[in-house]
């Protein structure tokens, strides 16, 4: 699958679920000061921002370094794909998160609520299939972290004005949206691995 810079863009902001993370937010930083909490969510965005930044950077080395073919990273980043969104669908019961005291740092919050192994997985594809536009999915990622600093910033007005059913709502909304998404991902995939198949 050949990704634009605005289909790049939706992919990655749809993977690091800013939406998604509010409750995991707002569970984190319930024993953080009000005043230090936007403070914190930056710093947490900025931690998982660089993660990611590097992954970019380092990419095609660690694929050429765990000998990963392009293939492979597609259809097993297809699978990581569908499983995320139906964990954004049917979310489960409770949440993993631990409940910690005092301010995080790093863990959870920056990993791997953000920049989580699917996040990871979505970099090093995009990298793989086209190096050449490394500008483009770095502007990418800076939107899309620009994008979740916004909301997670404002997470407690959006819950408060929109409430907890409409955050849950939007969150399957966007899952559905990647469930395609994943789909699509894997069949180009199978049809890339049949035809080299077929000509071997």
């Amino acid at each position: 699958m050949t990704y634009t810079f605005a289909s790049a863009t939706i992919l990655l902001i749809l993977i690091t679920d800013p939406i998604g993370n509010i409750p995991i937010f707002a569970n984190a930083l319930r024993h953080v000061a009000p005043e230090r909490r936007s403070r914190v969510i930056l710093r947490e965005v900025l931690i998982a921002f660089v993660l990611l930044l590097t992954f970019m950077f380092i990419g095609d080395g660690f694929l050429r370094l765990m000998n990963l073919s392009e293939l492979s990273l597609q259809i097993g980043g297809g699978v990581i794909l569908f499983l995320i969104a139906l964990r954004m669908i049917f979310p489960p019961p409770s949440s993993d998160t631990p409940d910690l005291a005092g301010e995080p740092l790093i863990v959870p919050l920056a990993i791997p609520a953000i920049a989580g192994p699917s996040a990871l997985a979505t970099v090093l594809l995009l990298v793989s299939q086209a190096p050449d536009r490394r500008l483009e999915w770095m502007g990418a990622l800076c939107i899309t972290m620009a994008v979740s600093a916004v909301i997670l910033v404002l997470a407690e007005r959006i819950q408060r004005i929109a409430g907890d059913r409409f955050v849950m709502a939007l969150e399957r909304l966007m899952g559905l949206v990647l469930v395609a998404m994943s789909i699509e991902m894997l069949l180009r995939g199978i049809k890339t691995f049949a035809i080299q198949l077929a000509r071997s």
